[in-house]
């Protein structure tokens, strides 16, 4: 099957099987893909090799270990499978290691589809279609200072039915300095663009979708163009809370800053270049005296507020008509409380741009 029909047709196929290595499914694949590698790391490293010498006997040993893979993985995986299972099967190009797989499944008796021209054509498939999904909806962007609450009135949003695309949760980070999550490794770029094309899939153009006021990055990774375009020319919502409530709101998002203060004040360095070496080590100075509120307060002040304001303001064409939201408090309550009038009043036209 062509790539662009399992785009079109994803949702189809019960079981997607990604017969690549283990580092090549890592970095990326498809949505709910299973990794069922016909040769291994180490196998293809070790074959590989060989062929740049000997293409003959590099075939001969990736047989054998590609036939014993597929035997361990039918043990394993396919002997409770019964005959009406149909699954979609890949590897890079759609070549040697896929067609096996698919090969020895097909014997059996299961009606296996590859994807002609492997990952990389589902790849530039995909890529294609996000840029065309992205301008079928209409975007409307929850903007707001850092710690205003844009993170919790999405999840307020979503859990009244409305469509949100959190950035930062599919790009496991929360977008500055000092958003890294702890013990939590980001997604490659590739993985993160799979990520947003897989959550645009179940999205109905016909109604509004809300998205946080991103900059170009997110972390590590990339927002792609075409959305970052749609975003920066889309209505804007300005979310508007106290400082002392915002202060609060981190104190309490960032809760493994306040139960590791060495690791915020390492990243509290990365600021040396911007604030300067004095101001920084005073805010290290500081943290390390139990008086972190003090700095969040500060570092908002003086460094995020201006920032962003500075950003929302060059970046986001309709930004200085956004409609102010102000909800109560920084508690869930409230976000929830905003989020159900939002969706009851309509205030949001649902006609895409």
């Amino acid at each position: 099957m062509s790539a662009n029909e399992v785009v079109a047709r994803l949702d189809e196929f019960e079981t997607i099987i990604d017969a690549r290595s283990e580092d090549e499914y890592a970095l990326d694949r498809l949505p709910h893909a299973l990794n069922w590698p016909t040769l291994n790391n180490a196998e293809r490293i070790e074959v590989g090799t060989l062929y740049k010498h000997n293409a003959f006997e590099a075939k001969k040993l990736g047989a054998a270990l590609a036939a014993r893979n597929i035997s361990q993985h039918i043990q394993q995986q396919v002997m409770d499978k019964p005959k009406s299972w149909q699954p979609l099967v890949y590897c890079w190009r759609g070549g040697k290691r896929s067609g096996s797989l698919a090969l020895v499944l097909s014997e059996i008796g299961f009606k296996v589809t590859l994807i002609e021209g492997g990952y990389k054509a589902f790849r530039q498939a995909m890529v294609q279609d996000l840029l065309q999904k992205v301008q079928h909806f209409s975007w409307h962007v929850v903007c707001g200072t850092t710690g205003s609450g844009k993170t919790r009135l999405l999840q307020a949003l979503a859990q009244a039915g409305a469509q949100v695309l959190d950035l930062e949760a599919l790009a496991h980070h929360r977008s500055s300095v000092l958003g890294a999550l702890p013990g939590i490794a980001q997604p490659s770029q590739k993985q993160f663009d799979m990520r947003i094309w897989n959550a645009l899939r179940s999205l109905d153009p016909t109604k509004p979708v809300f998205v946080e006021s991103e900059s170009k990055k997110v972390g590590n990774v990339a927002v792609p163009e075409a959305l970052i375009l749609a975003m920066r020319r889309a209505p804007c919502l300005n979310l508007e809370l106290p400082l002392e409530e915002r202060v609060g709101l981190l104190m309490e998002d960032y809760e493994h800053f306040v139960l590791n203060i060495d690791v915020f004040c390492n990243r509290l360095e990365t600021l040396t270049p911007l604030r300067g070496k004095e101001v920084v080590q005073r805010w290290v100075q500081q943290a390390q005296q139990g008086q972190l509120d003090t700095v969040v307060r500060e570092l908002l002040i003086s460094h995020y507020d201006p920032v962003y304001l500075q950003s929302m303001q060059r970046n986001f064409a309709q930004f200085d008509q956004a409609q102010v939201l102000t909800p109560q408090n920084r508690s869930q309550e409230a976000m929830a409380e905003l989020a159900q009038r939002l969706t009851n009043q309509k205030l949001i036209s649902e006609t895409p741009n």
